[in-house]
Parts: structure tokens; C-alpha cells; sequence
């Protein structure tokens, strides 16, 4: 697992999900040592950090597009609900499947600690928001 350190920190990151290297002629022999895993250099010099407190999701054959933005409508009476649409995010599926792996740890770890985030599935919002 990585965590992001200080701006240009190089921190080492193990991968375990990748498919093993193809074996050279006699590597398969007792003792024999996979090359090691490069470092991984975090550049967040370009970064930009957004909130967002809503995030769709479309799909092609090849790519996912997650679109993610905010509403800030203050009153839930209104006839139209905007969505300031401020950052879109494409990948591959194979990124898309890791991401969500990802992200199910990281709401596993946020329940032990803190309890079950309680979410009404029909509405898409937290169970007991109006």
C-alpha cells in the first residue's frame, strides 16, 4: 500500500497485483531472485485538489469515466438541481476493477473505526438525510 509523502518523495511502493515477468532460461533454478520492484516517485507538482459531494459513472467497452462535481443547492424545493460538473477522470477497466478493490478496503477500515455509514440505496444519500 502506498501513502503520498512530501511533495517530490520518493516512497517505495510493493505491487502485488501484477502478473509475474517472464522467466529467463534457468531462472527456475533453486535460489533465484525476481528483479526488484522499481521505487515509485509521487510528482504532485501538477495536482489539483477538488471537493465533491456527487460522482456518476459511464462506461464504454474500453474506458470508465467517472465525472465528479457539486451540488450546492440549499433548497430541496427547487424545480431544477444544478451540478457544477468540475473534474472528469478516465481509465481502464483494469484501473477502474483496482480502484473499486481500493476504495472497498479504504470503507472497510472507515467502518471498524468509526461504524457503518448507513446509505438508503434507493436515493443514493445517507439513510436519515432529507
Amino acid at each position: 500500500m502506498a501513502t503520498s509523502g512530501k511533495k517530490g518523495e520518493t516512497v517505495e511502493v510493493k505491487v502485488t497485483d501484477e502478473p509475474a515477468t517472464a522467466a529467463k532460461p534457468g531462472a527456475a533454478k533453486a535460489g533465484a531472485q525476481r528483479p526488484a520492484t522499481p521505487a515509485v516517485r509521487w510528482d504532485d507538482s501538477k495536482m489539483g485538489s477538488h471537493y465533491a459531494n456527487v460522482c456518476n459513472v459511464a462506461i464504454t467497452r474500453e474506458e470508465f469515466a467517472l465525472v465528479f462535481g457539486t451540488n450546492q443547492t440549499w433548497n430541496n424545493t427547487q424545480k431544477e438541481i444544478v451540478i457544477d460538473l468540475n473534474t472528469r477522470i478516465m481509465m481502464n477497466p483494469y484501473a477502474a476493477k483496482r480502484l473499486a478493490m481500493l476504495l472497498a478496503n479504504y470503507l472497510r477500515e472507515y467502518e471498524n473505526r468509526f461504524g457503518e455509514l448507513k446509505i438508503d440505496a434507493a436515493r443514493g444519500e445517507a439513510a436519515g438525510n432529507a
